[in-house]
């Protein structure tokens, strides 16, 4: 069984190294799934989510050990069920969390057993496999599977940031041409207006053939391939990423796979200078 933990490593670790602190123990709340985790820069924070415990915790930047959770989101109120990935904004100080079917948006700093500040539903499915935010053109992504020609196909539906109740994406991709086969993690470069894709499993094969994390504009739609695109195959480097965060500063791409048990890190400077 997985030991449920957070692991923080130096930027420029490699190979074996260990990490530089864990947070891990009983009093965390940590859950054996943890699907996202991130960072809030502005306010030194650490957010994750607890499926089991329908919750959505808190750490201070630098906890450590057996540290408690500074607040903790989780209540009938909230409406959340099986919260697995999230989202921050901390331009308009939110955060998004998908969760069977629905998108639940609560302010960033909310405690306790509070109700969201709006929910998005779509008829044609949400999904839980990611979601990004882009806070400077005002959009919303999030990987879904959705219904064409009676199959479901992977898909990333765009849609309008504030939007709430039952809303229509604006942009729909999707399609054989993508190469999405099924997501975990997205990650969002907003200065370029691009969303980095994880992908994880097709449903059938633990280890898909022709895995690869992908990046898509939000101007994208329909059935077109990524911008750009990190392959596993045939080198064997990914397996089956699973994480994916964006390092702006020193134009990187960090990518944990879980078969390899590793963090990779890819310099992708295309990405971070090209024209939005």
């Amino acid at each position: 069984m997985a030991h449920p933990q957070i692991a923080v490593f130096a930027r420029l670790a490699n190979g074996g190294e260990a990490p530089s602190r864990i947070i891990a123990g009983q009093k965390t709340k940590l859950g054996r799934t943890m699907h996202d985790i991130r960072y809030d820069a502005v306010h030194d924070e650490i957010y994750v989510t607890n499926p089991f415990a329908q919750a959505v915790l808190a750490f201070r930047g630098a906890a450590g050990g057996e540290e408690a959770p500074v607040r903790i989101i989780q209540g009938p109120r909230t409406q959340l069920k099986t919260p697995d990935v999230l989202e921050i904004d901390t331009i308009h100080n939110e955060i998004f969390v998908p969760d069977t079917g629905s998108v639940h948006v609560f302010k960033l700093g909310a405690q306790g057993d509070v109700a969201p500040l709006r929910t998005l539903r779509y008829s044609g499915g949400l999904g839980q496999g990611g979601i990004a935010v882009d806070p400077i053109h005002n959009v919303m992504v999030n990987a879904a599977g959705i219904e064409v020609d009676g199959k479901q196909q992977a898909a990333l539906l765009i849609f309008n940031r504030t939007d709430q109740g039952d809303a229509k994406p604006k942009a729909i991709i999707t399609g054989p041409k993508t190469g999405l086969i099924g997501t975990r993690q997205l990650s969002m470069y907003p200065q370029g207006g691009y969303v980095v894709v994880s992908q994880i499993t097709s449903g059938v094969d633990p280890e898909p053939q022709g895995t690869f994390v992908g990046i898509w504009s939000i101007n994208d739609k329909g059935d077109v391939p990524p911008r750009w695109r990190i392959d596993g195959k045939p080198s064997n480097i990914m397996k089956k990423p699973r994480g994916v965060v964006i390092n702006p500063k020193h134009k990187e791409i960090i990518v944990s796979d879980m078969r390899l048990n590793a963090v990779l890190t890819f310099y992708l400077p295309e990405m971070f200078t090209a024209e939005p």
